[in-house]
């Protein structure tokens, strides 16, 4: 019986976001209220607010529905073998694309994207917990294999992900006029996260005197 609750309730919540996304893509969520979301779904507001204690709260179940979207793409890169530097190739490409092709598929949602990340709700904090979490084993296991240079995963992966984020984060598509291409940031990045190959001693002299005679 209490399953049976349950999965009502959460199939009550995905239609009334559901409905949200629909016509905040039409309207914008600003002029959305949630009278408006509950004519949609010919039940009355009272009911809406059992499923959801305020407006801001169905704003933030959107957010995280569409967010859910990129995790749901990242993850499946994520499962992807090879190298390390590809399969994290793979993984920010899955983000970059998805955030480029948002407004073509959410036209009005984007302003509320960027407002939950520049005001960091909580959904957004945990979107960018879990695309941490996708990116650090990977980091991990490609210095267990000599791979990559040492130090800390989780510090390279915060590095990487803060040093590609006019492509990752979901608040600034579109939002540079100049910025490195996406091809260009990440030869750059996975350039600093490859190992470099030891040098021998003698290997050494000669590297830094050749240096020098450049």
């Amino acid at each position: 019986m209490r399953e049976q609750i349950d999965d009502r309730m959460t199939s009550a919540r995905r239609k009334i976001v559901q409905a949200a996304i629909h016509l905040y893509n039409e309207m914008g969520h600003t002029k959305t209220t949630v009278a408006d979301i509950a004519r949609s779904l010919s039940m009355s507001s009272t009911n809406v607010y059992r499923f959801f204690p305020s407006r801001r709260a169905i704003e933030e179940a959107v957010v995280e529905e569409v967010l859910e979207e990129t995790v749901s793409v990242a993850a499946e890169a994520a499962r992807g073998s090879g190298p390390a530097l590809r399969r994290l190739a793979a993984i920010l490409k899955a983000i970059a694309d998805c955030n480029e092709g948002r407004p073509a598929k959410h036209r009005r949602l984007q302003d509320l994207i960027t407002l939950a990340v520049r005001q960091n709700w909580t959904v957004v904090l945990t979107y960018d917990d879990r695309i941490r979490g996708l990116v650090r084993p990977i980091i991990g296991a490609g210095q267990a294999r000599g791979e990559l240079q040492g130090g800390s995963p989780m510090a390279l992966t915060c590095c990487l992900l803060e040093a590609m984020d006019v492509h990752l984060n979901p608040s600034r598509v579109g939002a540079a006029t100049l910025r490195p291409s996406f091809d260009e940031m990440l030869r750059f990045c996975t350039g600093a996260l490859r190992r470099a190959p030891f040098l021998q001693p003698a290997e050494m002299t000669a590297h830094v005197q050749l240096k020098a005679a450049g």
